[in-house]
C-alpha cells in the first residue's frame, strides 16, 4: 500500500496526542521509532497490537526504542484507549489523516464483501537519523513487538 520502502528518509509529520501533545519526527532524534497504525482504537485486532506492544513496552525501551500509535480516532476516544488499557505510549489523534497520508496507508480495503476507504495496518521502524529500517505490513497482532524487535 505504502510507496515508502526500507532506507527511505521517514517523512516529516506533526500530530496531537491524546493529551494534546504535540509530536514530531525531529522530537525521536536519539532514539529508534516505532509509528504503528491501526484502524480503530478499542476494536479488537487493534487492542490485541496494543496491549501486546504495552506487554514488552520495556523490552523496548531496554532497547532504545520509542513507540508512537497512529489512527484517525479523535483525541477522546484515544484517550480512553490509553486509559482502559493502560498504554505506556502516545497515541495520535490524527483525524485530518495528515500523517497517515504522509506515510501512505490510508486507502481502499475490503471487509465481508463490502469496499471502503481505511487505514491499512502498518508499523515502521524508523532510525535515530530518521531513515525507515524496516516496514512490517503484514502485522500479527497477538506476536507484533516480536516481529519488531526480531
Amino acid at each position: 500500500m505504502t510507496t515508502l520502502k526500507i532506507g527511505d528518509k521517514a517523512p516529516s509529520f506533526s500530530g496531537l496526542d491524546q493529551n494534546g501533545i504535540a509530536h514530531k519526527l525531529a522530537d525521536y532524534k536519539e532514539k529508534k521509532l516505532v509509528v504503528f497504525f491501526y484502524p480503530k482504537a478499542s476494536t479488537p485486532g487493534c487492542t490485541t497490537e496494543a496491549c501486546d506492544l504495552r506487554d514488552n513496552f520495556d523490552r523496548f525501551q531496554t532497547n532504545n526504542y520509542a513507540l508512537l500509535g497512529v489512527s484517525a480516532d479523535s483525541a477522546k476516544a484515544q484517550t480512553k484507549f490509553v486509559e482502559k488499557y493502560d498504554l505506556p505510549f502516545p497515541l495520535l489523534a490524527d483525524e485530518d489523516k495528515s500523517v497517515i497520508q504522509a506515510f501512505g496507508v490510508w486507502g481502499p480495503k475490503k471487509f465481508m464483501g463490502r469496499e471502503y476507504d481505511g487505514i491499512h495496518r502498518t508499523t515502521f521502524v524508523i532510525d535515530e537519523n530518521g531513515i525507515i529500517e524496516d516496514i512490517i505490513t503484514d502485522v500479527k497482532t497477538k506476536a507484533h513487538a516480536a516481529q519488531i524487535l526480531k
